[in-house]
């Protein structure tokens, strides 16, 4: 059985206040990309020894196959469902790793929606976005996969009608693996003027300036050529552009009908995608 893991931009991200538990409260809107990878899983055809029988093409997670995320969907699932038989599982990688993109939390909550199905486990809803952010934060959004305003650690979800259906979105990743929690530790936390819920009320042509990622100024200062994506979009013509997530990947979006004339290295990842 096969699944296509997609990827996610946030509009705004806010970093509220450090947690007790050591993760941060945050606000964002998630908002799903038809970039994606392809996840099959099928019973295992032979017995290993191992549970998971796991392989990987594609860009490399940088993962080996016991930390990655698939396979620890598998080993949650299985301690709820015992009779979890042994399985073949392969991922082919085409969304950037360490991006912002939140690939790796889509891949496990696929795994998880996917072996529920193949397998006839019928976890309930609840049940299944439990386990999901025990693998992440953003991994519940996974399960929802429709634009949702988040806040707690991400994964306290409202859905969002938000349309940018006129818009075009072109996607940058100059290929800079940003760890999570490298990013974390350079952000200050504050309560915003603004939410970002309201601001998405306001015409786009308005979110330059208000809409913000906390992550853009530390991250801007220690990797240059991140910023210089974003002053290129606007250059270029984007109504508004941002880094995404805890970067590394920058989206500038831009009127359907404008032609968009960029020159980035050819080893940066590069999309223009409808909205």
């Amino acid at each position: 059985m096969i699944s296509f893991p997609n990827c996610k931009i946030n509009l705004g991200l806010n970093v509220v206040r450090k947690r007790t538990d050591g993760y941060h409260d945050l606000e964002t809107v998630f908002y799903p990309l038809p970039i994606y990878d392809v996840l099959e899983i099928i019973p295992a055809i032979s017995t290993t020894g191992n549970d998971v029988a796991f392989t990987a093409t594609g860009i490399p997670t940088g993962a080996n196959d016991e930390n990655n995320l698939c396979t620890k969907a598998y080993q949650l699932l299985k301690k709820d469902f015992p009779h979890l038989p042994p399985i073949q599982m392969h991922l082919h990688k085409t969304i950037p790793v360490g991006a912002g993109l939140g690939g790796g939390s889509a891949d496990a909550s696929f795994a998880l929606k996917l072996l529920a199905k193949l397998f006839d486990l019928n976890p309930d809803d609840r049940k299944l976005m439990e386990l999901s952010l025990v693998l992440g934060s953003d991994c519940p959004f996974f399960m929802i996969n429709k634009p949702c305003f988040a806040t707690n650690r991400g994964e306290i979800l409202n859905l969002l009608t938000i349309d940018l259906g006129q818009y075009k979105l072109i996607l940058v990743n100059p290929g800079i693996h940003i760890r999570t929690a490298h990013a974390f530790s350079q952000v200050t936390p504050t309560t915003p003027e603004e939410s970002i819920k309201e601001i998405l009320q306001l015409p786009i042509s308005s979110w330059n300036g208000r809409l913000k990622n906390d992550f853009e100024a530390p991250l801007f200062k220690q990797y240059p050529e991140i910023g210089k994506i974003k002053d290129e979009l606007y250059e270029a013509g984007a109504v508004y552009a941002s880094m995404s997530g805890t970067g590394s990947t920058v989206y500038g979006i831009f009127e359907k009908e404008k032609n968009v004339h960029l020159s980035f290295p050819s080893h940066y990842f590069t999309r223009e995608l409808n909205l």
